[in-house]
């Protein structure tokens, strides 16, 4: 039952990532990198800093809890995350949310359950270790499966089939940013890892372990909005879209602002519905270990139905559905087979 309920949160939590990019479309009259900078400010400190507090032990502070160890080696782990969450935004551009987030997820599944099963030691041909390997390699067929779709879509779909459905779709140029999204964004599992003296401390402190790790989320979100900030600027800069933030009107600047939190909000919920949901695996360690992938399976499960509420499967033909539908069942498969063996 415990399994079940952690798998239940980690489930809430990736609906609400898969989610978050729905926002954004009801922003008007900023360019993607005002939007992307607006909401990133929600996404990676406010509401980071909001779960962070609730970590916080009975008479401690932030800072001494974060002073634990790892922090710095998290920070830069999130500045790695950061090129992966930048280039993540630009697949969605490229590719339309469903296929934009198979690729990166899938391969941000792959590398950020196995670097840090690697890191620690793990034999990968024999035992857990055996176990976790199969389950990616599980998870990696159902990406595939799914990348295997966008590819029948776009050879059975006009060009103007395409722009209707993604306005900048681009499948070459999409998949290589989305590979490159999918890497880098495995960082934020290894920047996890490296702050779990942090967790730790916070466990010994008898905070409630539902919260103990997220400070961690913290640190590594505020390396990643040190990279996507940096570069937004420069876009601001380089686009002359410095003054955009202000040039709308208060009704449209209040419209965007609150879309952009909600955006913010929805996107951080799949890291505080992780640390969560992993309390419930403590007893279960290759659970543990794969409760990461877990998390970005789901991700790809949800972001294509949401691509298909939001029609950017309209026109794909029969073939192309029928291999949507098998890579989708192969990959909640995924979800329940370290429990299942």
């Amino acid at each position: 039952m415990d399994v079940l309920l952690g798998l239940l949160i980690i489930a809430i939590g990736s609906f609400g990532q898969s989610s978050s990019y729905v926002p954004i479309k009801k922003i008007k009259s900023w360019e993607w990198e005002n939007f992307w900078l607006v909401q990133g400010i929600f996404a990676w400190l406010v509401f980071p800093l909001l779960g962070a507090l609730l970590a916080v032990p009975e008479g401690g502070s932030l800072f001494s809890l974060l002073s634990s160890g790892g922090a710095l080696m998290s920070i830069i782990y999130g500045v790695l995350w950061g090129v992966g969450g930048l280039t993540f935004g630009l697949s969605m551009r490229y590719l339309g949310v469903a296929l934009g987030q198979s690729i990166s997820l899938g391969t941000c599944s792959a590398f950020g359950t196995l670097f840090p099963a690697l890191m620690a030691g793990t034999d990968l041909f024999h035992g857990e270790g055996l176990v976790l390997l199969l389950g990616v390699c599980i998870t990696l067929a159902g990406i595939a499966v799914i990348g295997y779709s966008g590819s029948l879509r776009s050879r059975s779909m006009s060009e103007e089939e395409k722009k209707a459905a993604v306005k900048d779709f681009a499948l070459t140029k999409g998949l290589l940013v989305a590979l490159l999204a999918g890497v880098m964004s495995a960082c934020f599992a290894l920047g996890l890892d490296a702050g779990s003296p942090i967790k730790e401390a916070a466990l010994s402190a008898n905070v409630n372990p539902l919260y103990a790790g997220l400070p961690v989320i913290l640190l590594v979100t505020f390396g990643g909005f040190l990279t996507n900030a940096a570069y937004c600027f420069w876009q601001n800069i380089k686009n002359g879209t410095t003054k955009d933030y202000f040039k709308v009107s208060p009704s449209l600047f209040i419209n965007n602002v609150l879309f952009c939190m909600l955006a913010g909000v929805l996107w951080y919920s799949q890291f505080f519905g992780l640390e969560m949901g992993k309390s419930f695996f403590t007893d279960n360690a290759v659970l543990m270990a794969f409760a990461w992938s877990i998390l970005m399976s789901l991700n790809v499960v949800f972001s294509n139905l949401w691509g298909i509420i939001l029609r950017e499967w309209a026109g794909a033909d029969r073939k192309t559905l029928v291999a949507l539908g098998i890579g989708l069942l192969i990959l909640i498969f995924s979800i329940f087979f370290p429990s299942l063996v």
